[in-house]
């Protein structure tokens, strides 16, 4: 890593419903019990979603890309090579561990925390609500990602069952 990108500032980037259009695969999650596996299964085919790949674009002209998702670990090929195919700027892959299922707002301000240690964080982009106020009140700058289709369900799994 060359010494100009240790010392430039993160713009760190939500994946699902901030860069990628998980609408497709909705359905997973409004049975009972939940299909995780066939949400996560079927994240290779989301769409990119245009407003989040160029603000990530733009902002990598100045800043270093982070990648905080609340996907599972077990997820890290398929998630590496959608950012990859999609033309997304090469960044650091952040994800939840696959035990983990303490709310997305829990988890991500973590982590957050932990790399903005010496580090300034110009932004945070991510569709939670949740996850942005948790952000803005630690002093972090947010902006919310409000450009995909509304996703109850995943809303729901993000903050009451800790799964994305």
């Amino acid at each position: 890593m060359s010494e100009r990108a240790d010392r430039r500032p993160l713009a760190v980037f939500d994946i699902d419903n901030t860069l990628a259009d998980t609408d497709h695969r909705q359905h997973f999650l409004e049975r009972r019990p939940r299909d995780w596996d066939g949400f996560f299964g079927a994240a290779p085919a989301d769409p990119p979603l245009a407003r989040g790949v160029a603000l990530a674009v733009e902002r990598a002209a100045d800043s270093e890309i982070v990648y905080l998702t609340g996907r599972p670990e077990r997820c890290r090929a398929d998630t590496e090579e959608w950012l990859t195919r999609h033309g997304l700027p090469e960044g650091r892959v952040w994800m939840r561990g696959n035990q983990d299922r303490r709310p997305a707002r829990t988890t991500k301000l973590e982590v957050l925390r932990r790399i903005a240690r010496g580090r300034e964080v110009r932004v945070l982009v991510d569709d939670d609500e949740l996850v942005c106020q948790a952000a803005r009140a630690a002093g972090f700058p947010v902006v919310l990602a409000n450009w995909a289709a509304d996703a109850p369900e995943l809303k729901a799994a993000q903050e009451g069952e800790g799964r994305t």
